[in-house]
């Protein structure tokens, strides 16, 4: 079943893009994530211009990460003090990202721009959430008399860093003890990406909230997920009316199969281990991270359809 889709000027499959939807739900509601840095190069490479994708993905994001919170909240994995701090940074990032947007756009180097960025920031990522997921399964079978801890340890410089900000604040859910200046400057940052990329942010988001914060896993997961909700709705309405780059009909049909997908994305994440699921982001973060690399460096099938795409390049 074929739909055309008015914004970004293609027709594409129903099931096709409902599939996407629903496999980026499960990763949702499993890893905490938004989706969007898998679903927005995914969306790429069925042909859908990356300004379309990554704002229309941003829309859809909203609905799956919703679902994915509903379900964490009634675990108990979400700090809703946490969030709503993050939330604050975000809003103010995700603001300024859309007006970077328009002005790469209208200097016609976004398309370069976006993958360039998403291979750098995955590879950051997914290898240093790979390899110190790998030392913690190692570290968890040589030392079976020792009860496994879900927060990874850190740096006892940076420690005295973070206890050295001002504005230090108890989040009970979590934990923790944090500044609410570094809280709300990683949401901005989060924002910011989520403008550029059309992501939630929640592969940046979670890892930093593990690593820097000190949250327990599954904690992160779910304060992510609110806190996504609120991020990506920002973002989607600012990409709208400074870019106009929103594709109702996309984002319904990502929404539709990404909602359910949470679900049992959500419930899955209770079968695991917090190693095991840093583990697995990290693979799939890497192998989008591979395939985006192959893109750049590729050699172009045809010169003049990658002119007019806009890209600069």
């Amino acid at each position: 079943m074929t739909i055309y889709l008015a914004v970004a000027g293609m027709p594409v499959n129903v099931f096709l893009i409902m599939g996407l939807g629903g496999m980026v739900g499960v990763l949702s509601g499993l890893f905490g994530v938004g989706g969007g840095f898998l679903l927005t190069p995914l969306l790429m490479m069925v042909g859908i211009p990356p300004a379309v994708a990554a704002a229309s993905d941003s829309n859809q994001i909203v609905a799956a990460s919703a679902s994915g919170a509903v379900a964490h909240k009634r675990l108990g994995n979400v700090d809703m003090k946490m969030g709503i701090t993050f939330l604050v940074g975000g809003i103010m990032g995700g603001t300024v990202g859309a007006q970077w947007v328009k002005a790469l756009r209208s200097l016609g180097n976004y398309d370069f721009t976006v993958k360039l960025i998403y291979v750098v920031v995955l590879a950051g990522i997914g290898g240093f959430m790979f390899f110190e997921s790998l030392n913690a399964l190692k570290t968890l079978k040589g030392n079976n008399k020792e009860p496994a801890s879900d927060k990874p340890a850190k740096p006892s410089a940076f420690k005295r860093f973070m206890a050295g900000l001002p504005f230090q604040t108890d989040f009970h859910v979590s934990g923790i003890r944090a500044s609410i200046i570094f809280v709300v400057g990683l949401g901005f940052l989060v924002g910011l990406l989520a403008a550029l990329m059309g992501v939630g942010g929640g592969f940046i988001t979670v890892p930093a909230m593990i690593y820097l914060l000190g949250m327990p896993t599954m904690a992160a997961v779910g304060t992510d997920l609110f806190q996504i909700v609120f991020t990506s709705m920002n973002v989607t309405f600012q990409q709208a009316i400074t870019n106009h780059t929103v594709d109702i009909v996309l984002a319904i049909l990502l929404f539709c199969g990404s909602t359910i997908g949470a679900q049992f994305g959500a419930r899955l994440s209770r079968r695991l281990r917090g190693e095991q699921l840093r583990i697995l982001l990290s693979i799939i973060v890497l192998a989008v991270m591979v395939k985006m690399l192959i893109g750049l460096v590729a050699a172009p099938a045809d010169l003049i359809a990658l002119t007019k795409g806009g890209g600069g390049h």
